[in-house]
């Protein structure tokens, strides 16, 4: 089965920026706090506390940002489609992912040969990045608990103490940080599922060819081939796109018709 066509409207480029963020933040905020918890070398904890905090405080604001742009940015509901909606509704059950929980569920298990046709996140999807928000903020106030400028805080004291103290607050912390390593293990699995169109679009906003959908009719209505591959059917294509394809078209054809004229006088 071919795949469904990766337009930049699923992710606009703000997204694409947040997700860098995301990513890097991440990145650092692991091994920083393994080096902390397992100083293995001496010589840079300073440098490595300091790089962790200052990431934390990067990775919450750019959640905060993420969550805000959502209601102010539109997107693509589903893959395939340059529809726009409000980004927000992408995240919340949609009319295309009705009753399809088990059928996600069985095709990253291997259970089902064929994707289903849905949003442009599926359910299972849906569900963990909904949750990272609450980790993230979670882990940054077991976070602040700990730092020594703002443990003695009222709001931070209160749940250090609530939470049995700074042993028992790092031990959660820390394992916050497992989940985190989880999380993106399943976020890449989930990911590139399908190949790694998907990975070109988020990280290099770059748009790949294949099956174009229809958000109303929740079915597939054509191929957009982007002028590597034949279209068929309508493809929502915009103005400025259409004509460049049919440039391309045109070029194609008159190509073919010197070759072919070029043989027959070589007859």
């Amino acid at each position: 089965m071919a795949h469904m066509a990766h337009y930049r409207e699923a992710h606009p480029l703000p997204f694409v920026v947040t997700h860098w963020v995301n990513l890097v933040a991440m990145i650092f905020l692991i091994f920083t706090g393994f080096y902390i918890h397992y100083p293995l070398f001496g010589g840079v904890m300073t440098m490595a506390r300091g790089l962790h905090i200052f990431c934390g405080i990067v990775l919450l604001i750019n959640c905060v940002v993420r969550m805000v742009l959502a209601f102010f940015i539109k997107s693509a509901p589903a893959p395939g489609t340059r529809e726009l909606v409000p980004d927000y509704k992408t995240w919340l059950p949609q009319r295309d992912n009705k009753h399809q929980l088990w059928a996600w569920i069985s095709y990253y298990l291997f259970l089902r040969k064929e994707h289903p046709i849905a949003a442009k996140l599926g359910v299972p999807q849906k569900i963990v990045y909904l949750l990272i928000p609450l980790l993230i903020f979670f882990t940054g106030y077991t976070g602040f608990c700990l730092w020594g400028t703002t443990a003695g805080w009222p709001i931070f004291e209160v749940g250090l103490n609530f939470m049995g103290g700074a042993m028992k607050v790092r031990i959660l912390h820390y394992f916050m940080m497992w989940c985190f390593l989880v999380f993106m293990c399943i976020h890449v699995y989930l990911s590139l599922i399908e190949g790694v169109s998907p990975a070109t679009l988020i990280f290099f906003w770059k748009e790949t060819p294949g099956l174009v959908y229809d958000p109303e009719t929740m079915n597939i209505v054509g191929f957009d081939g982007m002028g590597k591959e034949p279209d068929c059917g309508e493809t929502f294509k915009s103005e400025e796109r259409a004509a460049v394809d049919r440039a391309r078209v045109v070029e194609h054809e008159a190509i073919s018709t010197g070759d072919a004229q070029h043989n027959g006088f070589e007859k």
